[in-house]
C-alpha cells in the first residue's frame, strides 16, 4: 500500500454558506511538494444518502428537481443530507418520504460513492429501498418534485437522456440492478 502524502499545511481559502475551499500543502514520499485544493462541506457534516427505491421488480423511482450546479431541472434518485443523530437508513426513509412520497418496509445499505474525489471530500451512502408504500413528509424542498419511474432494463437509454446527468445515480442504479439480478429479484 502506498504511503499517503504528508500534510505540511492546511487552510481555508474561501467559504460560502454551504462549502469551504481548503488548500493543502502536501509532500509526497518521493519528496515532491504540491498544493491541492478541495471542496469540503462546511462544518462537521454527517454525510448524505441516495436511495434506489424499487416500485416493483423492474422499476425504480426518479425525482425531478432544480439543480443549481447545472441551472436545469434534472432527473435523479431521491437523496439528501443525513441529519445529526440520524443513521443512514433512517435518513434514507425520511428523504424518500420527503422527495418521492414513499416509505419503504425494507431498506438495505449497498455502498458508499464519491463524486470527483480529486477535489471533493463528500461521499454519499447508497441505499436500496423495497416494499414501498405511499407516505409523504414535508421536506425542505422549495417546490414539489415530479416523480417518474425508470425500468432497470433501460438504463442505457436513461444515460442518453439530457435531463439525467448524475453519474452517482447511474452507478447506483446499475449496482442495484446487478444485486437484484443476482438475488433473482430482477429478471431482465
Amino acid at each position: 500500500m502506498r504511503q499517503k502524502p504528508t500534510i505540511l499545511d492546511r487552510r481555508i481559502v474561501a467559504t460560502s454558506r454551504l462549502f469551504c475551499v481548503e488548500e493543502l500543502q502536501l509532500r509526497f514520499s518521493n519528496g515532491v511538494e504540491r498544493t491541492y485544493e478541495r471542496l469540503a462541506s462546511k462544518g462537521a457534516g454527517y454525510g448524505a444518502v441516495m436511495i434506489v427505491a424499487m416500485l416493483d421488480a423492474d422499476h425504480a423511482v426518479l425525482v425531478e428537481e432544480y439543480c443549481g450546479g447545472t441551472d436545469a431541472y434534472e432527473l435523479s434518485l431521491p437523496k439528501g443530507l443525513i441529519e445529526p443523530g440520524e443513521d443512514v437508513l433512517a435518513a434514507a426513509e425520511r428523504e424518500l418520504k420527503e422527495e418521492a412520497g414513499f416509505g419503504a418496509r425494507q431498506l438495505e445499505h449497498l455502498t458508499e460513492l464519491s463524486l470527483s474525489p480529486g477535489y471533493m471530500s463528500q461521499k454519499i451512502q447508497v441505499v436500496l429501498a423495497t416494499d414501498l408504500y405511499e407516505e409523504r413528509l414535508e421536506g425542505d424542498e422549495p417546490e414539489a418534485m415530479r416523480v417518474e419511474k425508470v425500468n432497470l432494463g433501460e438504463l442505457w437509454a436513461l444515460a442518453q437522456n439530457p435531463q439525467f446527468t448524475e453519474g452517482r445515480a447511474l452507478a447506483a442504479l446499475y449496482l442495484a440492478r446487478d444485486l437484484l439480478t443476482q438475488r433473482g429479484a430482477y429478471l431482465p
